[in-house]
């Protein structure tokens, strides 16, 4: 099968320069590793840009079939470019074309990528979720919040922007700082003291919840991911432990509250989830990553190769899911379908 993996590099293809820039994007060694493994896989693979020229590209490598089948599968890497929710970006451009590709739609990365959106929905559905406030000033009523409060910005992930506050005085500075650098509001919500567990989801319908995985703080004095953490630059950086060592009813919960919040916010094919426990046991939803890292040290792979994935086979699995959301089928049996179908019309 045509497997286009779409990313975001080369940020000059648009027309205008206009709007927040996308401040992160995916190392070219993980994209040549997920290239690499669609292609063990069997995949034809080409590597694109997610920016204007996306859909010529598309068409001149997957051209339409005469009898309106799709004849490629976009594996979209793409975190985009530019202006608001910009993981929607290529989802958008792909529907309007009828690309299917691998992840979330845009519906369901805008409902993520909103952090207040994806804790109403959440809520509503009885999922716990730290209290929290939105504010632009700093100087609007935290209610009963309690200190120390988390704040970061409503709309960014990778711990962009995000600030531990211990003092009612200090909020000012700390949501001015977030509403200056990324023209957005802050959301401030209760630091939950405690462990913090990923819970990573692959599949759709009943979606496979992969083992548990644990950031240990060790002795550090801050117990937050932070964005130096995720780059790998921090002093002390988060050691993951997976299989979490959790009691079997609360593994149970932490998988069952994770579900919940991939169709709350209409997640598909594969995400993450993240959560605290406090000391009394109590797990809380802090958000939902629609596009969770598939870099070698991130916490999926990790769950993924506990789980007993090789790298190529989880690649490869993320396909074949997306392919039998899409289709009813996986690729394999598709294209075994193809062949008879060549070899039938041959014969007749």
């Amino acid at each position: 099968m045509r497997v286009a993996v779409v990313w975001n590099n080369d940020h000059t293809g648009v027309i205008n320069r206009f709007g927040q820039l996308c401040p992160e994007k995916y190392g070219r060694r993980t994209v040549e590793y997920v290239m690499a493994a669609l292609r063990e896989g069997g995949q034809e693979t080409l590597l694109c840009e997610g920016d204007k020229g996306l859909l010529t590209t598309l068409e001149r490598f997957m051209p339409a079939d005469p009898h309106g089948r799709p004849s490629g599968i976009v594996f979209n890497m793409a975190y985009g470019i530019q202006g608001e929710c910009r993981y929607t970006h290529v989802p958008a451009m792909l529907e309007l074309a009828g690309i299917p590709y691998t992840g979330s739609s845009p519906l369901g990365h805008g409902l993520a990528l909103d952090k207040v959106i994806t804790k109403r929905l959440i809520r509503d559905r009885g999922v716990p979720t730290p209290k929290f406030r939105v504010m632009r000033h700093g100087t609007e009523s935290t209610g009963d919040l309690r200190f120390p409060v988390v704040v970061k910005p409503v709309h960014e992930s990778t711990s962009f922007g995000l600030q531990l506050v211990y003092e009612p005085v200090r909020l000012r500075e700390a949501v001015e700082q977030i509403v200056t650098e990324y023209a957005q509001d802050a959301l401030v919500e209760e630091y939950i003291e405690g462990r913090e567990i990923c819970v990573a989801l692959l599949g759709n319908g009943e979606p496979e919840t992969l083992p548990l995985v644990e950031q240990d703080f060790g002795e550090r004095e801050t117990r937050l991911i932070t964005w130096e953490d995720k780059m790998h630059m921090g002093a002390a950086e988060p050691q993951k432990i997976c299989p979490a060592q959790i009691g079997s009813s609360l593994a149970k919960l932490l998988r069952d509250i994770s579900v919940a919040t991939f169709r709350a916010c209409r997640c598909r094919d594969y995400a993450r989830v993240d959560i605290r426990i406090d000391h009394s046991g109590r797990p809380f939803v802090l958000e939902i990553n629609s596009m969770a890292a598939l870099g070698m040290s991130a916490s999926y792979i990790l769950a993924a190769k506990t789980a007993g994935y090789s790298f190529p086979g989880l690649v490869n699995r993320i396909l074949d899911v997306a392919h039998t959301r899409y289709f009813g089928i996986g690729i394999s049996e598709a294209e075994q379908a193809t062949s008879r179908d060549r070899i039938y019309s041959a014969v007749g």
